[in-house]
Order: structure tokens, then sequence, then C-alpha cells
């Protein structure tokens, strides 16, 4: 395996190992910080949603071994979930009041830019179209996310008189995100493609 390879996939492999216990810890250990925020549906949920890339690529590439996929994308795309996990067990959900706007913004350029560039995989004319097809498809994935919390948190919730304004500014944040991202991919395809000077 290629020294950038490996490196991606360890880091994929880091990235899913520290989420996971990190899950384990916030669905068993009673902390404070993890109560009401539905640990248990998360150590569920969250491994599966980490590894739908990985099996997804190898579904569709069956003929090549793990060591040729595409982990740096992989890893890309599982980091967001890391991130958001350690936001809990470090409680900074509720002691840095900008952390969950951040964490909508950044974690949406990562999982864009992985996806974009498992979407880079398979030739795309002109350049801009990779970068438009990564902002739409995080920008969906931005709102999929906030149906999500919805049904988990918010429907039977308190949070319901807060709820439509921070719904809307999470989309808003992981829509740019992803236009960020997209915008990157773009950039990085029109250089590619550029002729030399």
């Amino acid at each position: 395996m290629a020294p950038v390879k490996r490196a991606g996939a360890v880091a994929a492999a880091v990235v899913f190992a520290l989420t996971a216990a990190q899950l384990v810890v916030g669905a068993v250990s009673g902390l404070e910080q993890f109560e009401g925020k539905a640990f248990g549906a998360r150590l569920a949920a969250y491994p599966l949603m980490m590894l739908v890339a990985p099996i997804a690529w190898k579904l569709a590439n069956r003929a090549k071994a793990w060591g040729d996929a595409p982990w740096g994308a992989f890893a890309l795309i599982m980091a967001p979930f890391l991130i958001d996990v350690t936001g809990n067990t470090l409680d900074l959900y509720d002691r840095v009041w900008w952390w969950d706007d951040a964490n909508h913004f950044g974690n949406w350029v990562l999982l864009s830019l992985g996806i974009g560039l498992l979407m880079a995989r398979v030739p795309v004319r002109p350049p801009w179209a990779l970068g438009l097809a990564t902002a739409g498809v995080g920008a969906l994935l931005a709102i999929g996310w906030e149906l999500g919390e919805w049904y988990a948190f918010i429907r039977h919730g308190t949070e319901k008189s807060t709820a439509y304004e921070d719904t809307l500014g999470d989309e808003a944040l992981g829509s740019l995100g992803a236009a960020v991202a997209g915008a990157l991919l773009w950039w990085r395809a029109r250089r590619r493609t550029s002729p030399s000077t």
C-alpha cells in the first residue's frame, strides 16, 4: 500500500476507533454531559453511518483490494462524527456558545470534501460541475441531518420555542460548509485540467 493510502487508512481507523470508544462511554457512563443526547441511539447509528462510504465503495469495486480504497476521503467523511462526539465528551455544546454553529459549518466542509473526493474519481467536465454537485449533495445532507435532529430531539422535547431558528441556522451553516468544499474541489479540478503555461 502506498504511503499516502496507508496514512489515509490509519486516519480512518483512528477516527472510527476514537468515535466508537467515546460513544460507548457516553452510552454507559451516566455522566451529566451525555444526558438527554441519545447516546444509545448514536452508538448504534454513528458507526453505521461512518461505514456507509467504505461499504458502498467495496460493493461497487468488488475486484479491488481494500488497499486501493480512497481512505483519505473516507477519513474526511468520518471526521465529523468524531468531532461531534468529542464536543459532547468535553461538554463543549453547553459550555461554548459558538460550538454548535462552528460544528455545522466545519463538519460539513469535511463531510462534503470527502464526498466530493469520491465523486472526483469519476471524470467530471466541466470542473465547476464537481463543485456544484459537491455543494448540492452536502446541502441535501444538511437538510437530512436536521430532519433527524427534529425527529430525535425536538418533536417531543422542550426545544420547540427555539427549534425553527436553530434548524434554519444549522441548515444554512451546513450548506455554506458544503459550498466551501465545492468551491475548493472546483478550484482543484480546474487546476488539474488547465493547460500548463
